[in-house]
Protein backbone atom coordinates (compact mmCIF):
# COMPACT_ATOMS: atom_id res chain seq x y z
CA UNK A 1 0.00 0.00 0.00
CA UNK A 2 2.91 2.32 0.97
CA UNK A 3 4.58 1.53 -2.17
CA UNK A 4 1.24 2.31 -4.43
CA UNK A 5 0.89 5.56 -2.40
CA UNK A 6 4.69 6.25 -3.41
CA UNK A 7 3.77 5.66 -6.91
CA UNK A 8 0.79 7.53 -7.36
CA UNK A 9 2.46 10.94 -5.24
CA UNK A 10 5.30 10.74 -8.05
CA UNK A 11 2.74 10.97 -10.59
CA UNK A 12 1.03 13.88 -9.09
CA UNK A 13 4.23 15.49 -9.07
CA UNK A 14 5.07 15.04 -12.60
CA UNK A 15 1.46 16.76 -13.25
CA UNK A 16 2.32 20.16 -14.90
CA UNK A 17 -0.83 21.42 -13.38
CA UNK A 18 0.51 21.14 -9.59
CA UNK A 19 3.37 23.27 -11.02
CA UNK A 20 1.21 26.19 -12.13
CA UNK A 21 1.96 29.11 -11.53
CA UNK A 22 1.49 33.15 -12.44
CA UNK A 23 4.51 33.52 -14.41
CA UNK A 24 3.60 30.74 -16.82
CA UNK A 25 0.05 32.25 -17.40
CA UNK A 26 2.05 35.96 -17.97
CA UNK A 27 3.98 33.71 -21.03
CA UNK A 28 0.87 32.19 -22.23
CA UNK A 29 -0.09 35.44 -22.71
CA UNK A 30 2.99 36.76 -24.56
CA UNK A 31 2.55 33.19 -26.77
CA UNK A 32 -0.96 34.25 -27.65
CA UNK A 33 -0.27 37.72 -28.35
CA UNK A 34 2.52 36.91 -30.92
CA UNK A 35 -0.02 34.36 -32.63
CA UNK A 36 -3.26 36.74 -32.67
CA UNK A 37 -0.54 38.76 -34.64
CA UNK A 38 0.35 36.28 -36.97
CA UNK A 39 -2.97 34.93 -38.10
CA UNK A 40 -5.44 37.70 -37.44
CA UNK A 41 -3.26 40.69 -38.39
CA UNK A 42 -0.75 38.87 -40.53
CA UNK A 43 2.32 40.37 -39.49
CA UNK A 44 5.32 37.96 -40.40
CA UNK A 45 3.19 34.95 -39.85
CA UNK A 46 6.16 32.74 -41.01
CA UNK A 47 7.78 33.77 -38.01
CA UNK A 48 6.04 34.96 -35.33
CA UNK A 49 3.74 31.77 -35.77
CA UNK A 50 6.34 29.64 -34.99
CA UNK A 51 8.02 31.66 -32.35
CA UNK A 52 4.92 32.04 -30.76
CA UNK A 53 3.55 28.62 -30.76
CA UNK A 54 7.39 27.68 -29.27
CA UNK A 55 6.89 30.29 -26.25
CA UNK A 56 3.46 28.12 -25.49
CA UNK A 57 5.13 25.44 -25.33
CA UNK A 58 8.16 25.62 -23.72
CA UNK A 59 5.86 27.31 -20.83
CA UNK A 60 4.18 24.43 -20.31
CA UNK A 61 5.02 23.06 -17.27
CA UNK A 62 8.10 20.35 -16.61
CA UNK A 63 7.46 19.79 -20.65
CA UNK A 64 10.67 17.99 -21.70
CA UNK A 65 11.98 20.36 -24.40
CA UNK A 66 14.83 22.14 -23.56
CA UNK A 67 16.51 20.11 -21.44
CA UNK A 68 19.97 18.43 -22.64
CA UNK A 69 19.82 16.31 -26.05
CA UNK A 70 15.61 17.30 -25.98
CA UNK A 71 13.73 18.43 -28.89
CA UNK A 72 14.12 22.35 -29.38
CA UNK A 73 17.51 21.91 -26.92
CA UNK A 74 18.62 20.26 -30.78
CA UNK A 75 17.25 23.14 -32.60
CA UNK A 76 18.46 25.30 -30.71
CA UNK A 77 22.08 23.93 -30.21
CA UNK A 78 22.81 23.24 -33.51
CA UNK A 79 20.82 25.52 -35.49
CA UNK A 80 21.74 28.74 -33.61
CA UNK A 81 24.65 28.27 -30.96
CA UNK A 82 26.11 26.75 -33.95
CA UNK A 83 24.99 29.42 -36.38
CA UNK A 84 24.25 27.39 -39.04
CA UNK A 85 20.16 28.64 -38.75
CA UNK A 86 20.46 32.10 -39.74
CA UNK A 87 23.65 31.26 -42.57
CA UNK A 88 21.38 29.50 -43.96
CA UNK A 89 18.72 32.10 -44.46
CA UNK A 90 20.93 34.84 -45.85
CA UNK A 91 21.43 32.31 -48.48
CA UNK A 92 18.34 32.31 -49.54
CA UNK A 93 17.61 35.53 -48.45
CA UNK A 94 20.82 36.21 -51.40
CA UNK A 95 18.63 33.86 -53.70
CA UNK A 96 15.73 36.11 -53.34
CA UNK A 97 17.34 39.16 -53.69
CA UNK A 98 18.03 41.42 -56.67
CA UNK A 99 20.95 43.99 -55.98
CA UNK A 100 19.95 45.77 -59.31
CA UNK A 101 18.32 48.36 -57.69
CA UNK A 102 21.15 49.61 -55.03
CA UNK A 103 23.79 49.13 -58.37
CA UNK A 104 21.76 51.47 -60.11
CA UNK A 105 21.42 53.79 -57.60
CA UNK A 106 24.68 53.53 -55.82
CA UNK A 107 24.06 56.39 -53.25
CA UNK A 108 21.54 54.23 -51.77
CA UNK A 109 24.35 52.79 -50.13
CA UNK A 110 24.69 55.42 -48.11
CA UNK A 111 21.34 55.84 -47.16
CA UNK A 112 21.29 52.40 -45.80
CA UNK A 113 24.21 53.62 -43.76
CA UNK A 114 22.41 56.41 -42.70
CA UNK A 115 20.01 54.31 -41.00
CA UNK A 116 22.08 52.70 -39.03
CA UNK A 117 22.28 55.99 -36.65
CA UNK A 118 19.52 54.07 -34.29
CA UNK A 119 21.82 51.11 -33.50
CA UNK A 120 25.01 53.36 -32.50
CA UNK A 121 22.83 55.26 -30.02
CA UNK A 122 21.25 52.58 -28.70
CA UNK A 123 24.61 51.03 -28.22
CA UNK A 124 25.56 54.00 -26.09
CA UNK A 125 21.98 54.05 -24.11
CA UNK A 126 22.16 50.54 -23.62
CA UNK A 127 25.30 50.52 -21.76
CA UNK A 128 24.66 53.55 -19.79
CA UNK A 129 21.56 52.00 -18.43
CA UNK A 130 24.02 48.97 -16.67
CA UNK A 131 24.71 46.54 -20.09
CA UNK A 132 28.03 45.06 -20.49
CA UNK A 133 29.49 46.13 -23.80
CA UNK A 134 28.79 43.12 -25.51
CA UNK A 135 25.40 42.71 -24.13
CA UNK A 136 24.64 47.01 -25.29
CA UNK A 137 25.99 45.69 -29.13
CA UNK A 138 24.05 42.98 -29.24
CA UNK A 139 20.86 44.68 -28.09
CA UNK A 140 21.33 47.56 -30.42
CA UNK A 141 21.71 45.53 -33.89
CA UNK A 142 17.83 45.41 -33.42
CA UNK A 143 16.60 48.83 -35.06
CA UNK A 144 18.59 47.30 -38.16
CA UNK A 145 15.64 45.33 -38.38
CA UNK A 146 17.14 41.98 -39.30
CA UNK A 147 16.42 39.40 -37.28
CA UNK A 148 18.99 36.58 -38.22
CA UNK A 149 21.99 39.21 -37.69
CA UNK A 150 20.20 39.89 -34.50
CA UNK A 151 20.15 36.38 -33.69
CA UNK A 152 24.32 35.61 -35.04
CA UNK A 153 25.61 38.95 -33.16
CA UNK A 154 23.80 37.86 -29.85
CA UNK A 155 24.55 34.41 -29.93
CA UNK A 156 28.24 35.58 -30.39
CA UNK A 157 28.87 38.17 -27.62
CA UNK A 158 25.64 37.82 -25.56
CA UNK A 159 24.07 34.34 -25.94
CA UNK A 160 21.79 34.75 -22.65
CA UNK A 161 20.09 37.46 -23.91
CA UNK A 162 18.99 35.44 -27.45
CA UNK A 163 14.97 35.04 -26.49
CA UNK A 164 14.39 38.66 -26.02
CA UNK A 165 16.74 39.84 -28.37
CA UNK A 166 15.31 38.00 -31.38
CA UNK A 167 11.36 38.41 -30.29
CA UNK A 168 12.07 42.28 -30.16
CA UNK A 169 13.69 42.16 -33.44
CA UNK A 170 11.34 40.03 -34.98
CA UNK A 171 8.30 41.92 -33.02
CA UNK A 172 9.40 45.15 -34.56
CA UNK A 173 9.68 44.01 -38.11
CA UNK A 174 6.27 42.80 -38.17
CA UNK A 175 5.08 46.05 -37.10
CA UNK A 176 7.07 48.19 -39.92
CA UNK A 177 3.95 49.02 -41.84
CA UNK A 178 2.91 50.95 -38.45
CA UNK A 179 5.98 52.36 -37.21
CA UNK A 180 7.23 53.60 -40.06
CA UNK A 181 4.72 56.24 -42.00
CA UNK A 182 3.83 58.44 -38.55
CA UNK A 183 7.74 58.83 -38.53
CA UNK A 184 8.27 59.90 -41.97
CA UNK A 185 5.46 62.32 -42.03
CA UNK A 186 6.78 63.75 -38.93
CA UNK A 187 10.01 64.44 -40.86
CA UNK A 188 9.32 65.07 -43.93
CA UNK A 189 6.76 68.17 -45.85
CA UNK A 190 4.41 67.36 -48.11
CA UNK A 191 6.44 68.75 -50.99
CA UNK A 192 9.51 66.61 -50.27
CA UNK A 193 6.57 63.64 -49.95
CA UNK A 194 5.35 64.09 -53.52
CA UNK A 195 8.57 64.18 -55.60
CA UNK A 196 8.66 61.94 -58.23
CA UNK A 197 12.18 60.28 -59.06
CA UNK A 198 12.77 59.10 -62.42
CA UNK A 199 12.95 55.62 -63.52
CA UNK A 200 16.29 53.58 -62.73
CA UNK A 201 18.85 53.05 -64.83
CA UNK A 202 18.64 49.30 -66.76
CA UNK A 203 21.62 47.10 -64.72
CA UNK A 204 23.43 44.81 -67.01
CA UNK A 205 23.40 41.02 -65.75
CA UNK A 206 27.69 41.45 -66.12
CA UNK A 207 26.92 43.69 -63.24
CA UNK A 208 24.81 41.52 -61.12
CA UNK A 209 26.99 38.90 -61.41
CA UNK A 210 30.15 40.58 -60.54
CA UNK A 211 28.53 42.36 -57.64
CA UNK A 212 28.49 39.47 -55.52
CA UNK A 213 32.46 38.36 -55.90
CA UNK A 214 33.64 42.22 -55.98
CA UNK A 215 31.06 42.32 -52.58
CA UNK A 216 32.65 39.37 -50.95
CA UNK A 217 36.11 40.22 -51.78
CA UNK A 218 35.71 44.01 -50.17
CA UNK A 219 33.95 42.06 -47.11
CA UNK A 220 36.33 39.63 -46.40
CA UNK A 221 39.46 41.98 -46.42
CA UNK A 222 37.61 44.62 -44.17
CA UNK A 223 35.04 42.82 -42.15
CA UNK A 224 35.99 38.91 -41.89
CA UNK A 225 34.29 38.58 -38.47
CA UNK A 226 30.62 38.91 -40.60
CA UNK A 227 31.53 37.07 -43.37
CA UNK A 228 29.48 33.54 -42.54
CA UNK A 229 26.71 35.52 -43.11
CA UNK A 230 27.48 37.80 -45.86
CA UNK A 231 29.64 35.54 -47.62
CA UNK A 232 26.37 33.18 -47.75
CA UNK A 233 23.92 35.87 -48.91
CA UNK A 234 26.53 37.00 -51.92
CA UNK A 235 27.06 33.22 -52.74
CA UNK A 236 22.95 33.01 -52.78
CA UNK A 237 22.53 36.15 -55.08
CA UNK A 238 25.79 34.83 -57.45
CA UNK A 239 23.54 31.41 -57.94
CA UNK A 240 20.73 33.52 -58.70
CA UNK A 241 22.34 35.68 -60.86
CA UNK A 242 24.68 33.11 -62.78
CA UNK A 243 21.10 31.35 -63.85
CA UNK A 244 23.22 27.92 -64.51
CA UNK A 245 22.13 26.45 -61.22
CA UNK A 246 18.05 26.87 -60.98
CA UNK A 247 17.01 23.88 -58.93
CA UNK A 248 19.95 25.12 -56.68
CA UNK A 249 18.56 28.39 -56.13
CA UNK A 250 14.67 26.77 -55.91
CA UNK A 251 15.68 24.62 -53.55
CA UNK A 252 17.64 27.49 -51.44
CA UNK A 253 14.77 29.75 -51.30
CA UNK A 254 11.99 27.28 -51.31
CA UNK A 255 12.11 24.03 -49.30
CA UNK A 256 15.09 24.87 -47.67
CA UNK A 257 14.31 28.37 -45.95
CA UNK A 258 11.04 27.20 -45.56
CA UNK A 259 12.57 24.28 -42.94
CA UNK A 260 15.15 26.62 -41.14
CA UNK A 261 12.14 29.18 -40.87
CA UNK A 262 10.37 26.40 -38.93
CA UNK A 263 13.72 25.43 -36.49
CA UNK A 264 14.43 29.02 -36.00
CA UNK A 265 11.18 29.97 -34.97
CA UNK A 266 10.13 27.21 -32.55
CA UNK A 267 14.33 27.49 -31.50
CA UNK A 268 13.51 31.02 -30.67
CA UNK A 269 10.06 30.61 -28.98
CA UNK A 270 12.01 27.49 -26.98
CA UNK A 271 14.44 30.54 -24.97
CA UNK A 272 11.65 32.71 -23.86
CA UNK A 273 10.72 30.13 -20.83
CA UNK A 274 9.01 32.46 -17.73
CA UNK A 275 11.85 32.53 -15.60
CA UNK A 276 14.32 33.52 -18.19
CA UNK A 277 11.80 36.48 -19.69
CA UNK A 278 9.96 37.58 -16.76
CA UNK A 279 13.01 40.56 -15.29
CA UNK A 280 13.70 43.55 -15.89
CA UNK A 281 16.46 43.20 -18.29
CA UNK A 282 14.16 41.84 -20.46
CA UNK A 283 11.78 44.52 -20.24
CA UNK A 284 14.27 46.94 -21.03
CA UNK A 285 15.41 45.28 -24.47
CA UNK A 286 11.68 46.07 -25.66
CA UNK A 287 11.63 49.56 -24.67
CA UNK A 288 15.66 50.47 -25.96
CA UNK A 289 14.54 48.19 -29.22
CA UNK A 290 11.72 50.24 -30.38
CA UNK A 291 13.52 53.50 -29.56
CA UNK A 292 16.15 51.72 -31.94
CA UNK A 293 13.69 51.40 -34.56
CA UNK A 294 12.57 55.13 -34.48
CA UNK A 295 15.88 56.16 -34.90
CA UNK A 296 16.83 54.03 -37.82
CA UNK A 297 13.77 54.79 -39.73
CA UNK A 298 14.89 58.11 -38.95
CA UNK A 299 18.36 58.22 -40.02
CA UNK A 300 17.46 56.94 -43.20
CA UNK A 301 15.14 59.86 -43.91
CA UNK A 302 17.06 62.40 -42.89
CA UNK A 303 19.75 61.19 -44.46
CA UNK A 304 18.09 61.41 -47.90
CA UNK A 305 17.07 64.69 -46.78
CA UNK A 306 21.03 65.75 -46.30
CA UNK A 307 22.04 64.57 -49.63
CA UNK A 308 19.40 66.23 -50.97
CA UNK A 309 21.19 69.35 -50.21
CA UNK A 310 23.88 68.72 -52.51
CA UNK A 311 22.26 66.78 -55.39
CA UNK A 312 20.41 67.87 -58.31
CA UNK A 313 17.86 65.24 -58.97
CA UNK A 314 16.09 65.34 -55.40
CA UNK A 315 15.39 61.63 -54.15
CA UNK A 316 12.05 61.58 -52.33
CA UNK A 317 12.80 61.03 -47.96
CA UNK A 318 10.22 58.53 -47.74
CA UNK A 319 12.46 55.80 -49.54
CA UNK A 320 15.09 56.51 -46.43
CA UNK A 321 12.57 54.60 -44.14
CA UNK A 322 13.57 51.81 -46.30
CA UNK A 323 16.94 51.62 -44.77
CA UNK A 324 15.81 49.11 -42.55
CA UNK A 325 16.91 45.48 -43.39
CA UNK A 326 12.89 44.35 -43.47
CA UNK A 327 13.16 43.12 -47.17
CA UNK A 328 10.92 43.80 -48.95
CA UNK A 329 8.21 45.09 -46.09
CA UNK A 330 9.94 48.36 -45.59
CA UNK A 331 9.74 49.00 -49.39
CA UNK A 332 6.51 48.29 -50.07
CA UNK A 333 5.17 50.84 -46.91
CA UNK A 334 7.41 53.27 -48.67
CA UNK A 335 5.63 52.66 -52.00
CA UNK A 336 2.06 52.36 -50.39
CA UNK A 337 2.99 55.96 -48.70
CA UNK A 338 4.28 57.49 -51.44
CA UNK A 339 1.16 56.03 -53.93
CA UNK A 340 -1.28 58.42 -51.15
CA UNK A 341 0.96 60.95 -51.13
CA UNK A 342 1.33 61.53 -55.63
CA UNK A 343 -0.67 58.89 -57.78
CA UNK A 344 2.12 59.10 -59.99
CA UNK A 345 5.09 58.26 -58.14
CA UNK A 346 6.29 54.59 -58.34
CA UNK A 347 8.82 54.37 -55.53
CA UNK A 348 9.19 50.75 -54.81
CA UNK A 349 12.15 49.98 -57.01
CA UNK A 350 13.89 53.34 -55.25
CA UNK A 351 13.27 51.95 -52.12
CA UNK A 352 14.52 48.31 -53.01
CA UNK A 353 18.16 50.30 -53.06
CA UNK A 354 18.16 51.53 -49.80
CA UNK A 355 16.48 48.87 -48.55
CA UNK A 356 19.62 45.91 -49.72
CA UNK A 357 21.75 48.50 -48.64
CA UNK A 358 20.38 48.31 -45.42
CA UNK A 359 20.93 44.30 -45.13
CA UNK A 360 24.41 45.02 -45.89
CA UNK A 361 25.03 47.55 -43.51
CA UNK A 362 23.14 46.04 -40.55
CA UNK A 363 25.56 43.09 -40.68
CA UNK A 364 28.59 45.33 -41.58
CA UNK A 365 28.00 46.57 -38.00
CA UNK A 366 27.32 43.83 -36.32
CA UNK A 367 30.64 42.71 -37.83
CA UNK A 368 32.20 45.88 -36.04
CA UNK A 369 31.07 45.28 -32.87
CA UNK A 370 32.05 41.27 -32.98
CA UNK A 371 35.62 42.68 -33.74
CA UNK A 372 35.54 44.44 -30.88
CA UNK A 373 33.77 42.97 -28.59
CA UNK A 374 34.36 39.53 -29.02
Amino acid sequence: MEALEKLLASVVDRMGIIHLDWRYVVMWAVAFFFLYLAVKKKYEPLLLLPIGFGIFLVNLPLAPLMGDHELFWIFHHYGVEWEVIPCVIFLGLGVMTDFGPMLANPKSLMIGAGAQLGVFVTFLGTYLCGFTLPEAASVAIIGGADGPTTIYLTNALAPQLIGPNALAAYSYMAMVPLILPPIVRALTTKEERVIEMKQLRHVSRREKVLFPIIGTIAIGLMIPDILPLLGMLMFGNFMREAGVVRRLSQTAQGELMNIVTIFLGVAVGATMDAENFLNPKSLLIFGFGMFDFILCTAGGVLMVKLMNLFIKEKMNPIIGAAGLSAVPMASRVCQDMGKKENPRNFLLMHAMGPNVAGVIGTAAAAGLMIAMFR
